[in-house]
């Protein structure tokens, strides 16, 4: 990209400088530490020339935006065009609860929809199981049957509004609920557009709700993808998830190598199917967190969309360029937030917000400044959607496309970070693969090993976290208003339940959950058909999970130390 004897030039130059400027100064007044690093422990050096990214090919290398390896975006025109999906995660206690915050979020300017379910409700229980005592409602609105998804969008219609579910182990159950709920509503499938989270790979990684072993749950994803091409082909079948891998621990340079290893991993597996990845990888789509380290997060978004790009087109020979495209939706970085000086956070969430914008995000979460205390009210979510609303329309970040291409420094992180994580991926195919790196536990290690550095860090003060080793004050936080939820809504949950088990159909409920059972022990069906008959005869959520749990059986973790 620069002419040799530019480089030689500025070689020359910077040695001068070096001598002539730089000593006399650091004699004088020392830089503040040795070495300079990134949140990924990369090396940071002083300043970056044209030096630095000599061997960077324009027209390789970047391109231009919409264009392979789309390292400078997804869309030509970007955020000229239209701003990301401004939609805020949001659910609790009850259906009703949830509903009122949602069209709440909606009045307020928020420009797509993201659930959050309760913990039962992730790992397929109803919530009048024992196992859900204490947790109906409390991070998430508890769903227990179509009625309960009915309530959740009444008054909503899911044919004028995009819904992110956050959903994995059961993710095949609730988009069906979904669905049979947009049935009800007259809008048809092909209307339908949103993103089911449907992830596990990062379940037995990083976060926990999974239900089935691997090898059943990956039959469920790629049911779900196979149906969703031929019935539902606006809907993003997958957001193939960093976002927890990183909040368990991970570094950024972790954080794509992992999420695109588990990406790999889905799109072996669709292959195996017979699935066409030129059809189905248009409808991949992935879920990155935004941490503080500005620069690198910036870098990050980039070069996972090139790394993406060139992993489907050499690895997999995608033709499609739509299939080579990395769409991501971001959240800031739940993990970064703190209870002390919680207004802090606001600032946290400003930077890493505009990280995702500077880096490309097709949608956007940004936490509430309340949330390392409670679930946010709607005070604090509502400054949260502020944040996004000012970037999109007062900053002027967004009357250009990839305003930092061409920074010598992102340009040489963004291909440090897309060389670090390649590295990763080619160890865990040496492993075998994701599946079986995970059964090694060496993504867990890995990520247990980052966390453990990191926090090392924070408590010799190596990494100042402001206000909590550094800069702290005498607060007293009683004043602040917490959203607390109502400990009697899983009884009126569970009172609603047993009503709704009294008044349905019983007998065709255990027709069409015998008839799943069925096609469960057959490995060639396509289970999509039966969730969705399932759900339309509102056998619970519960219900249909025990079938498969009978069938599949249950994955117990590994412990690795």
């Amino acid at each position: 990209m620069f002419k040799e004897e530019a480089i030689e030039k500025i070689k020359k130059k910077k040695a001068e400088w070096k001598e002539k400027v730089l000593d006399k100064t650091l004699a004088k007044r020392p830089e503040m530490r040795e070495e300079f690093k990134t949140g990924s422990n990369i090396p940071v050096e002083r300043v970056y020339t044209p030096e630095d990214i000599s061997e960077m090919d324009y027209v390789e290398d970047l391109g231009f935006p919409g264009d392979y390896p789309f390292t400078r975006g997804v869309q030509p025109t970007m955020y000229r065009g239209r701003f990301w999906t401004m939609r805020q995660y949001a659910g609790f206690a009850t259906a009703e609860e949830s509903n009122k915050r949602y069209k709440y979020l909606l009045e307020q300017g928020q420009t797509g929809l993201s659930v959050a379910f309760d913990l039962p409700t992730q790992i397929g229980y109803d919530s009048d199981h024992p196992l859900a005592q204490g947790e109906v409602g409390k991070v998430g609105v508890a769903i227990d049957s179509l009625e309960d998804m009915e309530i959740l969008f009444d008054g909503i219609p899911l044919d004028k509004v995009s819904t992110s579910m956050t959903i994995n182990a059961p993710a095949a159950i609730l988009w069906a609920m979904y669905m049979a709920v947009a049935e009800k509503q007259g809008v048809s499938f092909d209307k339908l557009r949103g993103t089911i989270q449907n992830d596990i790979l990062k379940e037995y990684i990083a976060r926990g709700t999974y239900i089935f072993p691997p090898k059943p749950s990956m039959r469920l994803i790629t049911d779900i993808f196979e149906f969703g091409s031929k019935h539902v082909p606006k809907w993003n079948t997958i957001s193939i998830s960093g976002y927890h891998i990183r909040e368990a621990g991970a570094t950024a340079v972790q954080e794509v190598a992992f999420t695109l290893a588990d990406g790999i991993a889905y799109v072996e597996a669709a292959m195996k199917k017979g699935l066409d990845p030129n059809v189905f990888g248009q409808r991949l789509s992935f879920f990155f967190n935004a941490h503080n380290d500005f620069l690198e997060e910036i870098a990050k978004f980039r070069a996972a969309r090139r790394l993406w790009a060139k992993i489907m087109k050499e690895r997999f020979g995608v033709t499609n360029p739509r299939a080579m495209m990395l769409r991501f939706h971001t959240q800031t970085g739940g993990s970064t937030l703190t209870a002390q000086q919680p207004l802090n956070n606001i600032i946290r969430v400003t930077i890493q917000a505009l990280a995702a914008v500077l880096g490309g995000t097709q949608s956007l979460h940004t936490n509430s400044y309340d949330e390392a205390l409670a679930l946010p009210t709607e005070e604090s979510v509502r400054i949260a959607l502020r944040t996004q609303q000012i970037i999109a329309y007062e900053s002027g970040v967004t009357n250009t496309v990839d305003p930092l291409a061409g920074s010598y420094y992102i340009e040489w992180l963004t291909t440090k970070i897309e060389k670090e994580a390649m590295k990763l991926i080619e160890k865990i195919d040496e492993l075998g693969g994701m599946v079986e790196a995970i059964e090694k536990g060496f993504v867990q290690k890995e990520i247990q090993d980052s966390a453990y550095r990191y926090q090392v860090e924070v408590e010799k003060g190596e990494k100042i976290v402001v206000g909590v080793n550094k800069f702290q004050i005498d607060e007293d936080l009683s004043g602040l208003k917490l959203l607390k939820v109502d400990p009697s809504i899983a009884e009126k949950q569970v009172k609603r339940l047993h009503e709704l088990k009294q008044r349905r159909d019983n007998i065709r409920v255990k027709s069409v959950l015998e008839d799943l059972r069925k096609a469960a022990q057959d490995e060639s069906v396509n289970l999509m058909p039966y969730f969705l008959e399932a759900v339309k005869a509102y056998a619970t959520e519960g219900e249909i999970c025990d079938v498969l749990r009978d069938v599949f059986g249950v994955y117990v973790e590994k412990i690795v130390l």
